[in-house]
């Protein structure tokens, strides 16, 4: 046979002897399948001890094999089946034969789908999202801290970089803590298998998509999770890798192909440079860079342009949606994949899962970047990427200007007002999931100067701008550090192991500061889960004066009044500028304190934002 070979990035062919461990069929991917799709074409991956000299055939009611494809690789077939609608669901022997060795029978089920109403929901401007890490947050089996058989066994939690043991039960432990925070979705990290040597506990390196990394736990205990989350109300958002995979993969050791990923010459990194994307005057030798790049050695960059790549990711994907009933999708480094495969992946998804979200991550500098990206060709590309949203990281670098930059024409506050203002750029800027830091980024506590009237600044306009707020574990409790390096925003979550000196997902565990900065997260949070003018209501913004920014979210029922001081300095705010929005309301309700105000004349603290739900009842 022929196995590949990993050389500073170029991937070879090289002759070698059969492994002795491998079967005559190893895997098949999807393992199953459903019945009733909205596609009726499905097509198998068979990885196997020259599997590609055998002759496969099957016999079931509504399935027929199309199409029977070899690869450069005899270790694999690929078998293009086509279930009809009048298919039901049971189980047919898949057969491989060889004239001359004994036959092989994989026997193949195709299932009924569960369509209850609680799944594949969708994450909208309703939700809270809150994202952790799983190796970080909490450990709720110690037994599996440790997988001998992997590649990576060391378990350091005084490592940054080492893996330290938090797993699914462990967040499964503490849904209660994240259902009275009010968060309302739960994004983890990618907790599919990275059975790499190093640094495995980031996830974003795969080395089997259709496997929990078992030092996480099981498919079985992902989907009991998913349904334990839909039972208190909870959604999951899952995390994709569609640019590169993690060079461990059977599918990288044992190519099916060349060009299952992209080859070069010698290792080639990306250039990180969206721009080279959308630039109308670029050369094409900086896009090729940017897309076909890899990302880093040990995550190979996939071939998207490949038509069994596109097909292995996508009904990999439609698979874990109807496995387990997963709510949306977050989509890693998005700018790098193939635009025209992108698009076809979502709409393939969206046409088995009307309501479930999208989004990617794009990370990029300006409003007009984010929206090249986005669905509906609103920005003249010329194409429809079908993406729904995208992570605004232009809005959170905004807020951050808000918070800290010194005031000008387009600098502090009068920054966020001009960046909000593009938001016609966007199909619906509401679909963008806004937020202040993450995995990859360094905490808003640290990022604010550990100044607590910014860090509550900061909380008040994430929690009631426009968009789906994202939150990042630990910030309600005031973890801090920079993102230099990156593991330093990646710490346990105090309390998540037994032993730990300190719990803080309870009150008890916590000092002064952080329950009050963990009330005021909660406070916020649970009340925009209650208050549909936050969710779903318009924004209407006014120009900053002086250095203070008001804004209003509204809808028939309620107006919020947002009044964020930008100043060092104590302000006092006439408001009859904002007439319009006002209206006959001379008072309002101080969502925090819940103290009555009078809406004539409003003191400001330094740097501190007031939000302010309207009392209508109180009229001039």
């Amino acid at each position: 046979m022929k196995k590949m070979l990993i050389a500073a990035g170029l991937i070879l062919f090289a002759a070698t002897g059969v492994k002795a461990q491998m079967p005559a069929l190893e895997r098949i991917e999807p393992m199953n399948w459903w019945a009733g799709m909205s596609n009726p074409n499905l097509q198998l991956l068979v990885h196997g001890n020259r599997i590609g000299e055998r002759q496969a055939t099957l016999s079931y009611a509504g399935v027929k094999l199309k199409a029977v494809h070899k690869a450069e690789n005899p270790n694999y077939l690929f078998l293009d089946l086509q279930i009809s609608a009048t298919a039901k669901p049971g189980s047919f022997p898949i057969r491989f034969t060889k004239a001359g060795e004994q036959e092989v029978t994989y026997t193949y089920a195709l299932k009924a789908r569960n369509k209850a109403a609680n799944r594949a929901q969708g994450v909208t401007g309703k939700d809270v999202i809150y994202l952790l890490m799983p190796d970080r947050f909490a450990n709720g089996d110690p037994n599996n801290d440790v997988v001998s058989t992997m590649r990576e066994t060391g378990l350091h939690r005084d490592s940054m970089f080492s893996r330290h043991g938090g797993d699914i039960l462990g967040l499964v432990n503490h849904l209660d803590y994240l259902k009275d925070l009010g968060v309302t979705t739960i994004w983890m990290t990618p907790e599919i298998e990275n059975d790499e040597p190093q640094a495995s506990y980031h996830g974003y390196a795969v080395t089997d998509y259709y496997k929990i990394d078992p030092r996480y736990g099981s498919n079985e205990l992902y989907r009991q999770y998913v349904e334990r989350c839909h039972s208190m109300g909870l959604k999951v958002i899952k995390d994709l890798v569609h640019n590169h995979i993690g060079t461990e993969s059977y599918l990288i050791q044992d190519m099916p192909m060349k060009s299952w990923v992209h080859q070069w010459p010698v290792f080639t990194n990306s250039n990180f440079r969206d721009m080279a994307v959308m630039d109308p005057h670029g050369a094409p030798a900086d896009k090729k860079k940017m897309l076909d790049g890899w990302f880093d050695r040990r995550m190979a960059d996939l071939n998207e342009n490949n038509p069994y790549v596109q097909n292995y990711l996508t009904q990999n994907h439609i698979w874990w949606v109807e496995y387990a009933g997963i709510d949306g999708f977050r989509l890693d480094t998005y700018p790098y994949n193939d635009a025209a495969y992108m698009a076809d992946w979502a709409q393939k998804v969206q046409a088995e899962f009307p309501h479930l979200s999208i989004y990617g991550e794009t990370l990029v500098w300006s409003a007009a970047n984010q929206a090249f990206f986005t669905g509906g060709n609103t920005v003249n590309r010329g194409f429809d990427t079908h993406l729904p949203g995208v992570t605004d990281g232009v809005v959170k670098d905004a807020i951050y200007e808000a918070l800290n930059g010194k005031p000008g024409w387009t600098d502090g506050v009068n920054r966020l007002y001009a960046v909000l203002a593009q938001d016609f750029l966007y199909q619906d800027a509401a679909r963008n999931v806004i937020f202040l830091d993450n995995h990859d980024m360094s905490r808003l506590l640290s990022v604010v100067g550990e100044d607590i009237n910014k860090y509550k600044s900061g909380m008040a306009l994430l929690l009631t701008l426009r968009g789906i707020p994202q939150l990042y574990y630990g910030d309600e409790i005031l973890m801090k550090n920079f993102s230099n390096p990156d593991g330093l925003v990646r710490e346990d979550f105090p309390g998540g192991w037994t032993g730990d000196k300190q719990d803080k997902f309870t009150a008890q565990g916590r000092s002064k500061k952080e329950n009050d900065a963990f009330d005021y997260v909660r406070r916020l949070a649970n009340y925009r889960k209650a208050t549909p003018a936050l969710q779903t209501g318009k924004l209407m913004q006014y120009i900053p004066e002086n250095n203070v920014y008001v804004y209003f979210r509204y809808d028939g029922q309620k107006t919020v009044m947002v009044v964020y001081n930008s100043n060092d300095k104590e302000e006092t705010l006439t408001t009859g500028r904002y007439s319009e929005r006002i209206g006959r309301a001379t008072q309002a309700q101080n969502v925090i304190t819940g103290e009555t105000t009078d809406l004539g004349s409003l003191t400001l603290k330094p740097k501190s934002t007031l939000v302010l739900e309207l009392l209508p009842g109180n009229t001039r």
